[in-house]
């Protein structure tokens, strides 16, 4: 593998490390439930990935890229979906709303029936 090759895959891996620091920074700073998951699907799922694509140019070997793809695939599906039930969840429940969130009364509705 050349030098070039590796660097390009160091900065990769390493913005994604990043945007899983942000997330992580997201979750301890952020006031509520809902900010918080926002935080946790996004951000922290985007560096997975973009991890992922860094050691996929690390690893070019057929086995390795598609066990990352693999892995990529399955948190693209399931972190999101996880994410989306919990704040359903904290929802339903009537978990308060920090002071500093903006709340459009009018154009929500409670998701009772769904």
């Amino acid at each position: 593998m050349s030098d070039a090759t590796e660097l390009l895959s160091a900065i990769i891996m390493l913005v994604g490390a990043s945007f899983t620091l942000i997330a992580t920074i997201g979750l301890h700073r952020f006031d509520d439930v809902f900010a918080r998951m926002h935080a946790a699907g996004k951000a922290s799922t985007f560096g997975l990935v973009i991890i992922v694509i860094g050691a996929m140019i690390r690893l070019p070997q057929l086995g390795n890229v598609l066990k990352l793809g693999f892995v990529a695939a399955l948190a693209v599906i399931t972190i999101p979906a996880g994410v989306h039930l919990i704040a359903r969840a904290a929802w339903r429940s009537g978990t308060e709303l920090s002071d500093a969130t903006s709340f459009d009364d009018d154009s929500q509705q409670r998701f009772d029936d769904f």
